[in-house]
């Protein structure tokens, strides 16, 4: 335990040295956790005793998704939601159920041995995208703000979206390898889930109306209402777990209540400190990741893992994109781009931990480690291309706006911050984007 909390610290302190210097260039910052964790991993493999069932490994992968869930939810108004930003609706509604329905029937069709529940589960897994390895897509302004918000609001709610029919498959296959009948474990999904948005619900209203009440009353220090605003996101997810619901579906839950409950100055701020707060644990999960999930699978990596994985980042990925924007209007490229930049992150890396605690589950094995080989490849993949390619693209459909040929991608539509904290400004000419370092 010892090695392994200062391999962290060390590789903390290492990447923050060079995290400034590195952001406008090809290489990410999830990248460098990655590859610390993979180096530690594979060179000191004798010294690390924690492995990936570990419920440190759990914790804190847990914790980086829980608040991660929360923030993305508050950033969502709905009052605008609808209105200005019917691309994520149809990324969301039409292209997530796509995206886990064809990698259910190409896992199905590649592998033969599993059940068909567990490729299910493993299309669930790898369909969340991830816009923290893709930065340079979302923010930077050559590319249409109508396109940047498309992607930046599917990666911070998909994982919310996609947590239900997780339940639903993994209840499932439970019910393939149990004397329970199967409406017994689907009833159970179907309370996890409920009971979940429940939770979320209550607390999401209570909760904003007791920060509201201590910024009115003049009680509250600021610092303590930041400080209170997670200690209910983390309330918010025991609740909803004592009481028989999922707490990931609460804690989205509650940051999308709370966040169109409250202000917009207050949230803004709420959501300022807990992104500086959650920053360190996202990286901390990529490191772990990199340490005790991807080196101990390097050498049982196979040709079919790597198969499906470039398939389910293109294809899988692609071709449900390419159907939901159909009637859009929208340029083959902007399409292409849109389909390119679904990475898969910290959600994917949560939902392989969270079925390897349900050890019935049929194919577990294979479910890991084509997951693990997906999310690494798209780090680097996903990584290395987001800058030279959001250049590319934003130089090329500027032409085309400049020229009249690009008219949907030059609608303007309601700003909503990326996950880091930056606004950015594509509609003025002198707005900069203002980033957390």
């Amino acid at each position: 335990m010892e090695f392994f909390i200062l391999s962290i610290l060390i590789g903390t302190l290492l990447i923050a040295a060079v995290s400034k210097r590195v952001r406008d260039t090809v290489i990410t910052l999830p990248m460098l956790y990655v590859l610390f964790g993979l180096f530690v991993g594979l060179v000191f493999t004798e010294h690390i005793e924690l492995s990936f069932e570990d419920p440190v490994v759990h914790t804190i992968s847990a914790l980086a998704l829980m608040m991660v869930l929360a923030i993305d939810g508050s950033r969502i108004k709905l009052s605008s939601f609808s209105r200005d930003h019917n691309l994520p609706v149809r990324l969301l509604l039409i292209g997530l159920p796509l995206t886990i329905a064809i990698g259910t029937i190409l896992g199905a069709a590649m592998f033969k041995g599993m059940e068909f529940w567990s490729v299910a589960i493993l299309a669930v897994i790898l369909t969340p995208a991830d816009g923290d390895l893709a930065v340079s897509a979302i923010e930077n302004l050559k590319v249409p703000v109508r396109i940047r918000q498309a992607l930046n609001i599917e990666g911070g709610v998909d994982d919310g979206f996609a947590m239900p029919f997780l339940l639903l498959f993994i209840s499932l296959a439970l019910s393939m390898n149990n004397e329970y009948p199967r409406g017994y474990f689907i009833l159970f999904a179907a309370n996890h889930v409920l009971v979940g948005v429940l939770a979320g619900l209550v607390m999401g209203y209570l909760g904003a109306k007791y920060i509201d009440w201590g910024y009115r009353s003049g009680w509250m220090s600021s610092k303590f209402q930041k400080s209170g605003w997670l200690a209910l996101v983390l309330l918010t997810f025991l609740l909803a777990e004592e009481l028989g619901g999922n707490g990931f579906i609460a804690t989205f839950v509650f940051g999308l209540i709370s966040g169109n409950v409250m202000s917009k100055s207050e949230i803004d701020t709420l959501d300022e400190y807990a992104e500086a707060e959650n920053t360190l644990l996202m990286f901390v999960t990529y490191m772990i990741f990199g340490m005790v999930m991807l080196a101990p699978m390097l050498k049982h990596i196979t040709p079919l893992m790597i198969i499906y994985a470039l398939l389910s980042l293109t294809i899988v990925r692609m071709l449900p994109v390419a159907i939901s924007m159909i009637g859009t209007k929208l340029q083959p490229i902007t399409v292409l781009y849109m389909g390119w930049f679904g990475p898969r992150g910290i959600a994917s890396i949560l939902y392989v931990l969270t079925v390897l605690e349900k050890e019935e589950i049929a194919g577990s094995e294979m479910i890991f480690g084509v997951a693990v080989t997906t999310i690494f490849f798209s780090v680097m993949a996903h990584g290395i291309s987001a800058a030279p390619l959001a250049e590319r693209y934003g130089a090329f459909i500027s032409d085309l706006i400049q020229k009249g040929s690009a008219r949907a991608e030059a609608l303007q539509v309601s700003e909503v911050p990326t996950r880091r904290g930056t606004i950015p400004i594509g509609s003025s000419p002198e707005g900069q984007p203002e980033a957390l370092d």
